[in-house]
């Protein structure tokens, strides 16, 4: 897509294969699964029950987050902690045992706190939120259960999937290998928007069970940059390395100050609709302790007490991804059992035993100056006659994308190499 009918352009797409575990391992477990997929919460509760939810989709952004952040200080970030967290609950629904409560957990799910058919039906309200945005913000979310044809899932966790997690189910021949990574990829690729292609890079014929997710967001800022005043300027990705990028540049009143607590410059810009961009760009050598001190309480201020100011803000235009080998990452995060031999998926079917094989995530973000061309289109705003500050996010910095409506953090990352695709 031209960048001149771009906005701010984020998605994702992920994947998970199950395949065949050793019939030798048996299943054993029981974990109590409270998910009546056509029980709604009855209660009249002030506070929508995807709220409820939103504090530890947080904790686990942070948590992943860190968890890459310490494998490369040098590689641009960018993941979707509500898409990977929506898979692996979903997932969730046909796990037992030790399985089941390793998902939970680390997921950041106390259920002796919170009742888990009570978490199931928070995200189920969460896609529905996400799925039905203002007209002004495009914002799908969705989950493809890909089955081969010698499997027969449970009609409980077919139930379920569908009711709460929004999920289509197809049926597939994974024998035929490059026929099946074609039907996948060209799911990815329609629920993208054309985004992501070739996702999926080699299949096991063994896999008898694949779970896609995405997630695509487009909006508009509802403060645009003015193309003619983008310019190729340096990027200092390092002490020892520059690299040239084009850098958008406005005079304007933003939602910008300095956070002496994280030694950090904060940006908020909003969307045209209900998301919003926040920007985070540490003093020189600071980025450690911007990283060991940001958390979901601070975060929180930011988002509720804001104020503008005037301020000449330089922002580069650019497009990075990230991609993840989710068993490598959530591994180190406690979720262990469901990619072993030792896995509890007899919820899923009972027939074979499964374990999760593999598991991809990939997102990419665009930021660029405007959305659909509009021509005449200009922001007029009255500036303080001092010397505004400058703010340039010519350095590493980190960038995460809220949902308002839902209070969720759609995306995280971080800019190390605008450059870097």
């Amino acid at each position: 897509m031209p960048s001149s009918i771009t906005w701010g352009l984020l998605l994702l797409a992920g994947l998970c294969c199950l395949a065949p575990r050793s019939l030798a391992e048996g299943l054993q477990g029981d974990a109590v699964q409270d998910t009546d997929a056509s029980q709604h919460d009855h209660e009249d509760h002030a506070e929508p029950a995807c709220h409820k939810i939103a504090p530890n989709l947080a904790d686990f952004a942070f948590s992943m987050y860190r968890q890459v952040a310490h494998e490369s200080n040098k590689t641009n970030i960018f993941f979707s902690p509500v898409s990977i967290a929506t898979a692996f609950a979903l997932l969730s629904l046909g796990a037992k045992g030790d399985t089941h409560s390793q998902i939970m957990k680390g997921l950041g799910f106390n259920l002796t706190e919170r009742a888990e058919g009570e978490v199931h039906r928070a995200f189920q309200q969460l896609l529905h939120t996400l799925n039905h945005p203002d007209n002004q913000l495009q914002l799908t979310a969705g989950n493809g259960l890909f089955i081969s044809e010698n499997i027969k899932l449970l009609n409980k966790f077919l139930e379920d999937v569908k009711s709460l997690y929004h999920s289509e189910a197809f049926s597939i021949n994974f024998g035929d290998t490059e026929a099946a990574k074609k039907q996948i990829n060209d799911y990815v690729e329609k629920g993208t928007q054309g985004k992501i292609v070739d996702l999926v890079q080699d299949l096991d014929k063994a896999t008898v069970f694949a779970l896609v997710n995405y997630i695509f967001f487009k909006g508009k800022w509802e403060k645009p940059f003015e193309a003619e005043h983008t310019s190729v300027e340096d990027f200092h990705v390092d002490e020892h390395t520059t690299v040239q990028v084009p850098m958008m540049s406005r005079l304007g009143m933003f939602d910008v100050h300095h956070c002496e607590k994280l030694s950090s410059w904060v940006l908020l810009m909003d969307y045209v609709g209900n998301a919003t961009a926040i920007f985070l760009l540490p003093d020189q050598g600071k980025m450690q302790q911007l990283e060991d001190t940001l958390t979901k309480e601070v975060l929180a201020k930011f988002l509720e007490h804001r104020h503008t100011r005037s301020a000449s803000l330089r922002l580069p235009k650019m497009s990075i991804s990230g991609t993840y080998d989710l068993k490598t990452v959530l591994s180190k995060m406690g979720i262990t059992k469901v990619f072993s031999n030792e896995a509890e998926l007899s919820g899923i079917t009972e027939k074979e035993p499964l374990k999760l094989s593999k598991g991809l995530h990939k997102a990419v973000l665009t930021i660029d100056e405007k959305g659909t061309e509009a021509a005449g289109t200009t922001v007029l705003e009255a500036i303080p006659m001092s010397m505004p500050p400058g703010v340039d996010f010519n350095s590493p910095f980190l960038v995460i994308i809220y949902d308002r409506n839902t209070k969720s953090p759609l995306f995280v990352g971080k800019v190390v190499d605008p450059t870097q695709k």
